[in-house]
């Protein structure tokens, strides 16, 4: 319902906002603006479904052939100490324990193309999870019909928990973020690299906490807290042991450690599933299948997010959000400094690319070592795409009632922002 009520206020601003525009400013442009953004992000929602198609076919191959492997139930016995803490709703050992991990360890690397179709998959084992217990409860007649068909298309609590840590966007080497500040002449390219592991890591740690309260979650265990504090002991080590690098090695370094990694699991999983006589080959194929009709599914809700969006910038309400923040926190007396920087930290919630252009350029118009560009490259790498995962991952196993999971994740990107402000005048302010 929530995700109902943002895209309706998209419209709605957008519609005020440009009425004023042109009634009071005489801006006839403005409403073909708005027009020509509707056909022009649809066509986008379409092109990137249709370039999701090739990357969805490959990983979910790859996944059954390390389902049929064995791979992934080892991962999810594995980690299922943990995940049992964090997820308490998804039984020991379930299958999507490992799909849940992979997604994540891919996000960690900054590995866009696979952690999509390993995110794909995992819910769609939760929304196989939610059919089973919904099934069993409507035999048991503890859910009319008309409750267990509403159960179907409501987002369970691992189903959330597992799109915070999502949209929070932990991630370990931002790649394309210093390749950008490379092409826009930065002294150092890779002297936000800490700055945005640690506002990352303070948003992913807000995320599971904000998420944890919502559903109840009791963190103050062994486990969790054995967890969190290895978790905050390996962020340090990476932040020790890169910036002993220098910017080459470091891009080097990265670069090689994810293509490395991504090769291993590939191969790994193709032995695995030889060592029990799987035919790998068929069990791709059998995969790559359900990849082509995820891609086809999630079509329409991207069309939905992305022309919502699109319409809201072109009214010029962007603008104006942004116009009347730089007043307020003047009317305070406060260093507005990070204003400059922030419509790429407003625009990262609804679109990547978007927020990518707010990026290149503030370094384009303040300087890729000005203190706004810095910023504006913390801001891209502290967060992701809320309202992009939103739609493509509850789209693509037909959720409509998110219950508290926008709110969550745009409080976790809250974290993530005010954290990216600290840090960026810690380190350069």
């Amino acid at each position: 319902m929530v995700l109902n009520y943002i895209w309706i206020a998209f419209f709605l601003i957008a519609f005020v906002i440009a009425l004023v525009r042109l009634v009071f400013l005489g801006d006839t442009e403005v409403f073909p603006a708005i027009m020509n953004s509707t056909f022009d992000t649809a066509k986008t929602a379409f092109e990137i479904s249709l370039g999701l198609t090739g990357m969805l076919a490959l990983w979910l191959g790859v996944m059954k052939i390390g389902e049929r492997g064995g791979v992934v139930n080892l991962l999810a016995r594995v980690l299922s100490p943990v995940f049992t803490k964090l997820f308490p709703d998804i039984p020991k050992g379930h299958p999507a324990t490992g799909s849940i991990f992979m997604n994540i360890a891919a996000n960690m690397l900054g590995l866009d193309n696979a952690a999509t179709p390993l995110g794909l998959k995992a819910m769609e084992q939760l929304q196989e999870l939610n059919k089973e217990k919904t099934e069993e409860r409507r035999r048991r007649s503890l859910l009319t019909d008309e409750q267990a068909d509403r159960q179907l298309l409501t987002a369970t609590n691992p189903m959330i928990m597992f799109l915070v840590l999502n949209t929070s966007g932990l991630t370990i080497i931002p790649v394309s973020i210093m390749a950008y500040r490379s092409q826009q002449g930065a002294a150092q390219p890779t002297d936000v690299f800490v700055p945005i592991l640690l506002a990352t890591f303070f948003a992913t740690l807000a995320g599971i906490i904000i998420t944890s309260l919502y559903q109840r979650i009791n963190l103050l265990n062994r486990t969790m807290l054995l967890t969190l504090g290895g978790m905050s002991a390996a962020v340090a080590a990476i932040i020790w042991g890169f910036s002993r690098l220098d910017s080459v090695l470091m891009n080097t370094v990265s670069v090689s450690a994810a293509s490395i990694l991504l090769m291993t699991i590939i191969v790994g999983f193709i032995l695995a599933a030889m060592r029990k006589r799987v035919n790998v080959y068929d069990s791709f194929i059998e995969g790559a299948k359900e990849g082509f009709t995820t891609a086809v599914r999630i079509i329409p809700y991207l069309v939905a997010i992305l022309v919502a969006i699109g319409v809201f910038r072109a009214s010029g309400a962007m603008d104006w959000l942004m116009g009347a923040i730089k007043w307020l926190v003047g009317l305070t007396g406060s260093n507005a400094e990070f204003v400059d920087a922030l419509p790429t930290a407003i625009m990262k919630p609804l679109s990547g690319s978007g927020a990518r252009g707010m990026m290149v350029d503030a370094m384009t118009q303040y300087g890729a070592d000005s203190f706004v560009g810095r910023l504006s490259c913390i801001f891209q790498g502290s967060t992701d795409t809320t309202f992009y995962i939103l739609a493509v991952y509850f789209g693509s196993v037909g959720i409509r009632y998110t219950r508290h999971a926008v709110a969550a994740g745009l409080l976790a990107d809250l974290a993530g922002v005010v954290a990216a402000i600290a840090i960026a005048y810690m380190f350069f302010g």
